[in-house]
């Protein structure tokens, strides 16, 4: 038994040190007939090529027009999801089973030159009872349906210096892309965050209009006008702006390679009052006293070889109207993240990630701060250039409150894969 054992280690070893062709979300590789690492340092995560792919409405840069559009190609769907193992510990529980993590249906393409589209569709899932056929009252579903990205993108109206995406999209000031992360189980503490009494929440698609640009100078831009309520209706005849701005100093776009530092500012309305019982055609019904709420920090990236460190600080204050737990203050917080992520192995087979989330909270509201320390490795398997399949290993220790703090640990192990 011993002996089959280590033979059984030996091979794992050797499949690790084999070369293989890297991977990416497929369905833009399919069309192009790229190595799927040609957009990502490994997927979901983009390199610098991908980013300013993206950018570019999923057009070359350099060659817009010279490519098919989705009316010339099979259809530019994609299907992701995860299934394997997860736990929950805590002091007074402990929990494991066989779950799946979710699905999203993924469909990107050029329409015309200049103008491409993106759709992302998580369709609603009930949790499997005895017969494995669906909930019995259909009132716990393991994922709701969900709208999540639906955009439009006028590329290049200025020549990488003006871009324009309508629609519900995720907004440029998420400097780190919480949407590409290798994290299945752990969010980036403050993007999820939410104040009391406020509907804002950091990490939510946004439904508006955002403009983006580039100068060679590695200066870029982003800056939008939105809803600023995720998918909800707006309630309110204000809208929220924002801007983000960065610089990258050396060759490339700080995805993979070039050091970055930026900043960020968003100013948005949160109604206190609402008049008329019956909403207009959109769902939206009148808000008053709207009182503003505003969230600014600054980011950065450092890349050596293979190493990418990315951090990120956020400032959040919202008006004492507002602040339904002490109401002659404002309420202000502020929170971020570090993480360092190690790519390894021929086409970046192998990654490992380490990632430190916090958020401070005011002292009356000192039992919701969050310390979360997690890590992940994850191994690509295969030789497809459309098809990605991933062993990804996570683990958290998350702390919330600071008298006495609720502490979890969280674990996974499963299979993620997109095709």
């Amino acid at each position: 038994m011993k002996k089959l054992c280590l033979l059984l280690l030996v091979l794992f070893v050797l499949q690790l040190m084999m070369p293989a062709s890297g991977h990416a979300i497929p369905a833009l590789a399919r069309k192009h007939g790229f190595n799927c690492n040609m957009c990502h340092t490994a997927y979901p995560k983009l390199n610098d090529f991908g980013q300013r792919f993206r950018d570019s409405g999923y057009q070359i840069p350099g060659q817009e027009g010279k490519e098919k559009n989705v009316f010339d190609t099979p259809p530019p769907i994609a299907v992701r999801t995860s299934t394997g193992l997860s736990g929950y510990n805590t002091k007074n529980a402990t929990t494991s089973g066989f779950d799946m993590l979710g699905l999203d249906l993924l469909a990107a393409g050029v329409m015309h030159k200049n103008i491409s589209f993106l759709f992302i569709y998580t369709p609603r899932i009930d949790e499997p009872s005895a017969d494995y056929t669906g909930s019995q009252d259909g009132t716990n579903p393991l994922q709701l349906g969900a709208f999540e990205s639906g955009n439009v993108v006028f590329s290049n109206l200025i020549q990488d210096a003006l871009n324009v995406r309508v629609g519900r999209f995720e907004p440029a000031y998420h400097a780190i892309s919480s949407k590409r992360s290798f994290y299945l189980m752990e969010p980036y503490e403050i993007y999820s965050f939410s104040t009391p009494g406020n509907n804002f929440v950091f990490d939510d698609n946004q439904i508006g209009v955002e403009a983006t640009g580039r100068c060679r100078c590695g200066f870029k831009y982003g800056l939008g006008v939105v809803n600023g309520t995720g998918a909800s209706p707006d309630n309110n005849r204000y809208k929220d702006v924002y801007v983000d701005a960065s610089q990258t100093m050396g060759a490339g776009d700080g995805q993979s390679a070039g050091q970055t530092i930026g900043a960020f500012v968003y100013y948005g309305w949160q109604p206190l009052t609402f008049s008329g019982a019956t909403p207009s055609p959109t769902g939206e019904v009148g808000g008053g006293r709207n009182k503003p709420f505003y969230r600014f920090g600054g980011h950065a990236g450092l890349n050596w070889k293979t190493l990418n460190l990315q951090g990120l600080y956020m400032k959040g204050v919202d008006d004492k109207s507002i602040n339904v737990l002490t109401p002659t203050k404002d309420y202000e917080f502020d929170g971020g993240l570090a993480e360092l992520d190690y790519a390894g192995l021929k086409n970046n087979r192998l990654i490992a990630s380490v990632l430190y989330n916090w958020v401070s909270t005011p002292s009356y509201d000192c039992d919701r701060e969050v310390k979360a320390y997690s890590g992940v490795l994850r191994y690509y398997f295969g030789d497809w250039t459309a098809v990605n399949v991933a062993l990804h290993a996570e683990y958290t220790h998350r702390e919330t409150g600071e008298t006495d703090p609720l502490k979890e640990s969280v674990y996974a192990l499963v299979v993620d894969f997109a095709f």
